[in-house]
């Protein structure tokens, strides 16, 4: 993690602020938690932002940025500050334990904005990470403080006027060229400033009314509104009206058209696109023909911020006090149910077809598409596991379906924790015996194993397999006696492993299945195989699924091909080929973001750089993995085959290093994060602290405590 951050790029330009940003970095100087409050639309957010981008320098672990204004269950708050950081954690432990875990020994800035819906539990988080990592610092953004003592509070006003008035002008000019502040308009500009209180966010809206109207215009115009519009809480501060104000009048300009479209966006949590607009906000007076005008229009009015997706597709989103205020005309409206269930059919829809197109050369583009709508696709998991407000649940059996069908995403794309977080409410919703609650089962029972909890696993497992039996449910029952062989991988019994997978993979063949789950128990196979010493086959196994991946565009299973083939290599004395197959596997594990794959991948890449005569960084890239397995689970499982590589390198680096030289060079690793192990273990460095080691490849890894009857070619040896 180290010199990193996922600070946004800044689209406008900063004006003014100058006191208030070294108010707030001396504040950050001294004290471990600074907080900017202030009304919606005063520039909170872009204050800490700028602040903190003036402090990279100062975090050796970088400046982290965590945007909480779209998450609504308090359960997945730890979750998403992990996200944000990069540091998925695979684990059963509690989430907060063990992100204060990954945080202990970091030097980083956290800024924290948009946490007022969930300030309680968000105060809590911050005080349990603060006191559990001393090299920590906190700069959150909020209406209201978090409330914890040490707190030091920087209560944003808005601007001077003269920045106020260069705020407006600015971009006043951007949405109308020929903008000037002259002496015939100077006054009608200062006045509108001040009407709105020198709101950054209000003077934004009325700028764009300069496309049509001058600023005498607009000066009458809200004029009206403030009478029509400031009503309401009498005791509600002048700042919060004038926004109100702002939004309001903004509002009353729209059409009726836009007003409606307006209020039916406000159901979208983050971004969005335009098909799913299309899909979710038609109905009576907005026809589909009708919404990407619109759409438009809201962009042109400032109700909308259009941006580019990691995918190339343009997509949307509302800021978080105008979504607020569409918001409450949704539910004056009283179309807020059907809104929720349409915004609900449509995430449905697009999880199926992710899905599907899991398995073909659009599976990077399915794990971009998956990440940008996560905010999107949680909404639509909790209308249909908790319903709306003050409405029941949905069926609970589209929740379930809708839960285990993101199986890729959890799995593939890194999420674990989150997905046994909604796995297990799905399986909660309810025990009728469906289709859609075996898939949960075993959807349940893979991500349980995987994270090393196989008591869960194997009660889930058990339980999918004997009622898909029952219903005749073939591929239930398939994918549940897979998993639980995959089960008996990870737990050593390997005659086991390999009964069940090859038995999984015919009944696979008999229902006409094939998709990565499927490729995945050939590997499984190939390992079970390879770990009773006929590694031949394993090969054979593993280069029928490359072959077959290749064919289909299919890139996360061949990373765990390559793995085996990369392996095997290595056993064959091929310590080039071995790289080159485990660095391929090692990238595309990152890309996807899958830490187990990328862990599995760093142990084989220490092991073959040992080899290569630099027994330091081998120690280094060891060290570094340890500290990642912290996040999958047991380390290599708990399983003395996985581990027998790990072992043997170790052997050897300590011997070539000593016992000082090691530790600390295992030290250094674990201070990397993913991104730069994943970095350096890809530099391919040779001969760098040490002299080469002998015996590199040649005869099949034996563990130090065993007496290595593994002869040859075969696999390692299986005792511990």
């Amino acid at each position: 993690m180290r010199n990193a951050g996922n600070l946004p790029a800044d689209l406008a330009d900063f004006l003014g602020r100058e006191t208030e940003l070294r108010t707030l970095s001396d504040l950050l100087a001294r004290t471990r938690l600074a907080t900017v409050t202030g009304p919606g639309g005063v520039g909170k957010s872009r204050l800490a932002l700028r602040c903190a981008r003036r402090l990279q320098d100062r975090f050796a672990d970088g400046v982290w940025a965590v945007e909480l204004s779209a998450l609504r269950d308090p359960r997945l708050l730890e979750q998403t500050v992990a996200d944000a950081l990069r540091l998925p954690d695979h684990t059963t432990r509690p989430p907060r334990t063990a992100l204060a875990d990954r945080l202990a020994d970091r030097e980083l800035l956290l800024v924290l904005d948009g946490f007022d819906r969930l300030r309680e539990e968000a105060a809590e988080l911050v005080a349990a990470l603060l006191r559990g990592a001393p090299g920590l610092r906190v700069l959150a953004a909020g209406r209201r403080p978090l409330g914890l003592t040490g707190e030091r509070l920087l209560p944003l006003a808005p601007p001077e006027p003269a920045d106020a008035v260069r705020l407006f002008t600015e971009r006043a000019t951007a949405v109308a060229p020929d903008f000037a502040v002259t002496e015939a308009n100077a006054a009608a500009v200062h006045e509108l400033v001040a009407r709105l209180d020198g709101l950054p966010l209000a003077l934004e809206l009325a700028a764009v009314r300069l496309r049509a109207l001058s600023v005498d215009q607009v000066l009458d115009r809200l004029d009206d509104r403030f009478r029509l519009l400031t009503g309401g809480d009498p005791a509600a501060p002048a700042r919060h009206r004038a926004l109100r104000t702002a939004i309001g009048w903004s509002h009353e300009l729209c059409t009726p058209r836009q007003r409606l479209l307006w209020a039916r966006l406000s159901v979208f949590a983050g971004g969005f696109d335009l098909d799913a607009v299309e899909y979710v906000c038609v109905g009576p007076d907005l026809a589909e023909g009708d919404v990407a005008e619109t759409l438009a229009d809201l962009v042109a009015q400032s109700v909308l911020v259009r941006e580019h997706g990691v995918d190339g597709r343009t997509r949307y989103r509302m800021l978080e006090t105008v979504r607020e205020y569409g918001a409450v005309w949704l539910s004056a409206l009283g179309d807020e149910a059907r809104m929720r269930r349409r915004h609900r059919d449509w995430y449905l829809g697009l999880a199926t077809w992710c899905e599907l197109d899991w398995f073909s050369p659009r599976q990077a583009e399915v794990a971009a598409r998956v990440a940008a709508d996560l905010p999107n696709l949680r909404l639509a998991l909790e209308f249909s596991l908790d319903g709306a407000q003050d409405a029941p649940a949905e069926d609970p059996v589209v929740g379930q379906y809708l839960a285990a069908t993101l199986w890729f995403c959890w799995v593939g794309c890194g999420r674990l924790a989150e997905g046994r977080h909604w796995l297990g409410r799905a399986m909660e919703a309810s025990d009728e015996p469906t289709d859609a609650r075996a898939k949960v089962m075993w959807v349940f029972g893979y991500v349980a194993l995987l994270q090393g909890d196989s008591a869960a696993a194997l009660a889930v497992l058990q339980e999918c397999r004997t009622q898909a039996r029952e219903s005749g449910n073939a591929g239930a029952e398939a994918y549940a006696v897979h998993r639980l062989g995959c089960l008996a991988l990870v737990s050593d019994d390997m005659p086991r492993a390999e009964r069940f997978i090859g038995e999984a993979l015919l009944r696979y063949r008999g229902i006409g299945e094939l998709n990565s789950n499927v490729l995945m128990g050939q590997v499984e196979l190939a390992m079970a195989v390879a770990f009773q010493g006929d590694v031949e086959q394993a090969v054979e196994l593993a280069e029928e699924v490359r072959e077959i991946c290749r064919d289909h565009g299919e890139r996360w299973t061949l990373a765990y091909a390559l793995y085996v083939l990369a392996y095997a290599s290595w056993l064959a004395d091929e310590p080039d080929r071995a790289r080159r197959l485990a660095e391929e596997a090692l990238e595309i594990d990152h890309a996807f973001h899958d830490l187990v794959g990328a862990v599995l991948a760093l142990e084989l890449l220490a092991l073959i750089t040992e080899g290569e005569g630099a027994p330091r960084e081998a120690a280094v890239l060891q060290g570094a993995a340890g500290r990642l397995w912290e996040s999958v689970g047991l380390r290599l499982f708990g399983s003395r085959y996985f581990n027998a590589p790990h072992a043997v390198c170790e052997q050897r680096v300590r011997r070539a290093l000593g016992e000082p030289g090691y530790a600390a060079a295992l030290v250094e690793g674990a201070r990397l994060g993913l991104d730069e192990a994943v970095e350096r273990a890809l530099r391919r460095p040779r001969s760098r602290g040490g002299a080469v080691v002998p015996g590199a490849g040649g005869a099949p890894p034996q563990e130090p405590a065993a007496s290595g009857e593994a002869a040859g070619r075969g696999a390692p040896d299986q005792r511990a």
